[in-house]
């Protein structure tokens, strides 16, 4: 009978959203996607990915700017994804290897989305809490602006142009 534990409890497995298992040096630093045995590529983030992996430097300069975490510190690629648990937490694992010095980063989170899904996904959270912040602003413009924009704004496409630009979908990226 197998012994139950505590996930995550195992530094060297990298446990993954969909039930399985891989030894956590299978992982890369430029791994973005997971091609598992289960037939699902599964999105690979690492806490040293910057937030410019999702967005173009000047929007990340805004979010670090102007989100200041529970924590302290700077906004960084952590608290995407931890948006991303908080909306989807049994569509995402997450790993602390911080005690392998083989890894090169101290967690990493595994997705039950591909990394264009997951790219998706955290520019709709990020949409979404601009939103919220929005409705927060006492100038009445800036918010009707705002929404304008918002309404214009496709998340598909702005992925799709990102990603090519930053090459992710080809060369050294893929996996």
């Amino acid at each position: 009978m197998a012994t139950p534990r505590v996930p995550g409890s195992n530094p060297d497995v990298l446990e993954l959203p969909c039930g399985g298992e891989v030894p956590v040096t299978s992982i890369d630093l430029g791994m973005r996607d997971y091609p598992c045995a289960c037939g699902e590529r599964h999105a690979v983030v690492m806490d040293v990915h910057p937030p410019s992996r999702f967005f173009p430097e000047p929007v990340v300069d805004v979010l670090c700017d102007t989100i200041e975490p529970a924590e302290g510190g700077r906004f960084e690629t952590r608290h995407l994804l931890g948006m991303v648990l908080e909306e989807f937490p049994e569509a995402v694992t997450h790993t602390d290897v911080s005690e392998n010095g083989k890894i090169g980063c101290q967690h990493i989170w595994v997705s039950q989305f591909d990394s264009r899904r997951l790219h998706t996904v955290i520019v709709d959270l990020v949409l979404e809490l601009m939103d919220h912040a929005m409705t927060h602003s006492d100038d009445s413009s800036a918010r009707s602006e705002f929404e304008t924009m918002l309404d214009s704004f496709d998340v598909d496409e702005f992925v799709e142009r990102y990603r090519a630009e930053r090459d992710f979908d080809r060369g050294l990226y893929r996996r």
